[in-house]
């Protein structure tokens, strides 16, 4: 089962990396970029089931907060507005 939902990993993010390079607007590769990021962290807490490693979720927190805070940024860019607004 865990074979199973590695393979399913893999595929949507190389899925997510095939729209990142040729999504038609900014936006869908914006969108693209965010769910490689939720994609890595579901990476991250299936590692910690495997491996019983707690700092792998540690990982996977600061990812998502990282990727979370990117992707705002990326959309007041995109949205032409500046970082104080």
């Amino acid at each position: 089962m865990i074979t199973f939902i590695f393979a399913i990993l893999v595929v949507c993010s190389f899925l997510c990396l095939f729209r990142i390079s040729r999504g038609p607007t900014p936006a869908d590769r914006t969108v693209a970029m965010d769910i490689l990021g939720i994609v890595i962290v579901a990476f991250c807490a299936l590692s910690t089931v495997l491996t019983h490693q707690d700092y792998y979720i540690n990982i996977a927190l600061a990812w998502a907060l990282l990727n979370f805070i990117g992707t705002l940024a990326l959309a007041k860019f995109l949205e032409g507005r500046g970082f104080d607004e």
